[in-house]
């Protein structure tokens, strides 16, 4: 299901035997606009570090208790590899995380998660997986909440600013960019694809499109409820690009 990442605030995550706290934000890789951690908010439980749950922890989320589900016990969480609220998500860290848990390495191979497009839940799957894989690449990991607020730059000039991101709580892609036009087009909202983005400047907090402020302007308004697939392949359609949906297949939860 795609979901707003300001949406994921609301939900309860729940461990096996508890609460936990609440999202706070997401670290997600600059290469597949990919979300690989949730950043809890634990209140006064374990403070003064930053406590990240990789999506292979996450359930599908409970829209009517508001919850989502921690497949994780609490001691699990409190025993991981630590990391201070100030340091950055260094690749020996992950590397200590993911042995920790047990979990297959998605920084091996060419593929979303590693060797594979979408993300493996069965345990005797991930021991095919680590055989014959590629060489590591090394993930840049950036944070929705600091990246909210870049402008997003097209051929001819800005159009807006990030305001949100629409994510895939199946393969914890970040399909779309929400985009602001309120200084440009009235408060117009639209949506914007990490496929369809040219390159991004962390430097100067600003993401570049192939794509006219014209075509942009014309788009189909974006708002929460017509969030369904005739809106994302109208979507596409406008943009005459191939839309995900065709040839990604869905996650495995067992």
């Amino acid at each position: 299901m795609l979901r707003e990442a300001k949406k994921f605030k609301s939900f309860n995550l729940r461990a096996r035997d508890g609460d936990i706290g609440k999202a706070r934000e997401f670290y997600f890789d600059d290469r597949f606009w990919t979300v690989r951690y949730l950043v809890a908010d634990t209140g006064n439980w374990l403070t003064g570090r930053q406590v990240l749950i990789s999506p292979y922890a996450l359930d599908p989320a409970n829209e009517s208790q508001q919850v989502l589900p921690v497949d994780l016990t609490k001691k699990q969480i409190e025993d991981s590899p630590a990391l201070a609220s100030h340091e950055p998500v260094s690749r020996q860290y992950e590397t200590q995380y993911y042995g920790y848990y047990g979990w297959p390495d998605y920084w091996y191979g060419s593929n979303v998660w590693g060797v594979s497009r979408y993300m493996v839940r069965n345990r005797e799957a991930w021991k095919k997986e680590t055989v014959g894989r590629e060489k590591a690449w090394d993930p840049n990991l950036r944070s929705t909440s600091d990246v909210t607020g870049h402008h997003i730059q097209a051929l001819d000039g800005e159009i807006g600013h990030v305001e949100d991101f629409i994510i895939d709580d199946e393969t914890w892609s970040i399909r779309y960019l929400v985009v602001n036009t309120k200084n440009w087009w009235a408060g117009k909202h639209i949506l914007v694809s990490p496929q369809w983005i040219q390159r991004v400047s962390w430097e100067q907090s600003k993401v570049f499109v192939n794509l006219s402020c014209e075509t942009i302007k014309r788009s189909p308004e974006y708002v929460p409820e017509s969030l369904n697939r005739d809106y994302e392949t109208e979507l596409h359609r406008h943009y005459d690009r191939h839309g995900y949906w065709a040839d990604e297949p869905a996650a495995k939860w067992h």
